[in-house]
């Protein structure tokens, strides 16, 4: 775990109000995160998403472009994130038969000041919310779990790899 002390928490004032993080001065980087996690649903639901007869259609490839759309709208949805330019999102996702489940990762990636981490992390949530919209006539017991950044690149703390 990261340090948690007051002074570490950078949206944060000296007098413990909330702020927006002042960036001018860093300098502009590639930036790069990597998010994941998992819906997990009956195998009825998997079949159908697997086999594309959803009554609403393409559920992956709407999920997509809904985590897409999801990162791009990340400073719309969590106040205290700047607005970046992306100048990539990749969405992927990965069937996992035994456990019922959808594993979707997210690339993010940006030149800036600031990372792309909350961009990454919100994509996947957007994705496997999506998931459940069109699915849950189905399935209201689909489960979302181990949604984590997997990876950061960029910026003065360098690279980071979950679990190094």
């Amino acid at each position: 775990m990261s340090d948690s002390t007051p002074s570490a928490l950078t949206h944060f004032d000296a007098e413990g109000q909330a702020h927006m993080v002042d960036v001018g001065a860093k300098s502009e980087t590639r930036r790069v995160a990597v998010a994941t996690g998992r819906i997990l649903m009956e195998a009825a639901t998997f079949d159908t998403i697997q086999s594309g007869t959803a009554k609403k259609g393409d559920v992956l490839g709407i999920a997509r472009i809904a985590a897409i759309q999801g990162a791009k709208r990340c400073s719309d949805l969590i106040p205290l994130c700047h607005p970046i330019p992306l100048t990539r999102v990749a969405v992927e996702f990965e069937s996992d038969p035994a456990a019922l489940a959808i594993r979707c990762t997210v690339t993010a990636e940006t030149v800036g000041r600031t990372g792309v981490e909350m961009e990454a992390l919100t994509a996947v949530n957007v994705a496997l919310l999506t998931i459940y919209d069109m699915c849950k006539a189905m399935d209201r017991g689909m489960r979302m779990e181990g949604i984590q950044l997997m990876e950061k690149l960029g910026g003065k703390s360098g690279h980071w790899v979950s679990g190094s």
